[in-house]
């Protein structure tokens, strides 16, 4: 893909970087169709699906859960844009988030009559804990009238400052449905140049990033490239911009899952969370899915023993302000209505 990257504005210098987890992608590729008939995941899955139904509970996997959880126990599998759309739709008393905790935040603003749980407290993402609301009200005051544009990977405090909310499926979408000059994309600071690259909007970013897709390099892309002819490269927006310029194809988690099932390419690098590669092997498994492995430690903390135990237990309880939630439904709520 190559796309001139205008730099977005830099509105601040602050983010946290956390090495990630770096595995051998093909072996854990391979092990992705064993995990689901693997005889120690067994009671715990068995005691899920029971769970499930005594309980009236739904489960909704974001698309880096590993292979035992996307494929087994799963109700509803998508990206986060997909995830907040199926949350107002589920029929259920009990909803559990298996992903990371600014995504059962967003699934109890849209459903604040139900039990939503988080099978552990310590799921988070480098991107949320970049920003507070008190930097988001900061920067209003530095740029006053500047619409704010909040990246749904944000906790509820952080949305609740924002106009509206978007994600790396709708960001183009959302930014460009305000119909103004300038906009503030907070808070990854890859996703804001890369959408500024698409569009005439002026954006102001933050310093955010993803501890997993800043990883990638563009030297990655090349060498790998030499290795594996007829390879294809598709990037998440939360990359650097020399990656997503060095790439075939940029797009959310969920639009990466459709350009495998319509292009169903002999070789495929999915430049995002390894567990997507291991998901999308078992359903195509003719297809053969190369390059590193990054793997997100908030996302890894989510197993099936946890899941069990948040049924069982009902823990743990995702709560929110009803003065923050107020504010932060709104802004998703909003995001929901861009097409």
């Amino acid at each position: 893909m190559q796309t001139a990257t205008p730099a977005a504005t830099p509105i601040a210098s602050m983010t946290q970087e956390i090495p990630g987890t770096i595995a051998p992608g093909r072996a854990r590729v391979r092990s992705g169709a064993a995990a689901l008939a693997a005889p120690e995941f067994r009671y715990d899955r068995d005691a899920i699906l029971r769970l499930k139904r005594e309980r009236n509970a739904v489960i909704l996997a974001h698309n880096y859960q590993t292979p035992e959880i996307f494929h087994g126990v799963a109700d509803i599998v998508g990206d986060s844009l997909a995830l907040a759309r199926e949350a107002t739709k589920v029929d259920a008393d009990i909803i559990v988030l298996c992903g990371v905790h600014f995504m059962a935040e967003t699934a109890k603003l849209l459903n604040p009559e139900k039990t939503v749980l988080i099978p552990d407290l310590q799921a988070g993402c480098s991107l949320a804990a970049s920003i507070t609301g008190a930097d988001v009200r900061s920067l209003r005051h530095r740029h006053p009238g500047v619409p704010v544009v909040t990246y749904v990977n944000t906790s509820a405090e952080v949305k609740a400052e924002s106009d509206i909310c978007c994600t790396s499926g709708n960001a183009l979408k959302v930014v460009e449905s305000l119909g103004v000059e300038q906009v503030m994309l907070l808070p990854d600071a890859y996703l804001a140049k890369n959408v500024a690259a698409q569009t005439e909007v002026k954006v102001l970013s933050w310093s955010g990033r993803c501890e997993v897709h800043e990883q990638f390099s563009a030297e990655d892309v090349r060498r790998l490239r030499e290795g594996y002819p007829g390879l294809s490269v598709l990037a998440h927006p939360e990359c650097l911009p020399e990656v997503v310029a060095a790439a075939d194809f940029s797009g959310s988690t969920a639009a990466m899952c459709d350009y495998v099932e319509e292009k169903q390419p002999a070789r495929v690098m999915l430049l995002t969370e390894c567990s997507m590669s291991d998901n999308l092997a078992v359903q195509f498994p003719a297809i053969e899915f190369v390059g590193m492995c990054r793997l997100c430690p908030h996302m890894q903390r989510i197993t099936l023993s946890g899941i069990r135990r948040a049924l069982e237990t009902l823990s743990h309880e995702i709560v929110i302000a009803p003065e923050v939630a107020e504010h932060a439904r709104l802004a998703v709520e909003r995001m929901l209505k861009v097409r």
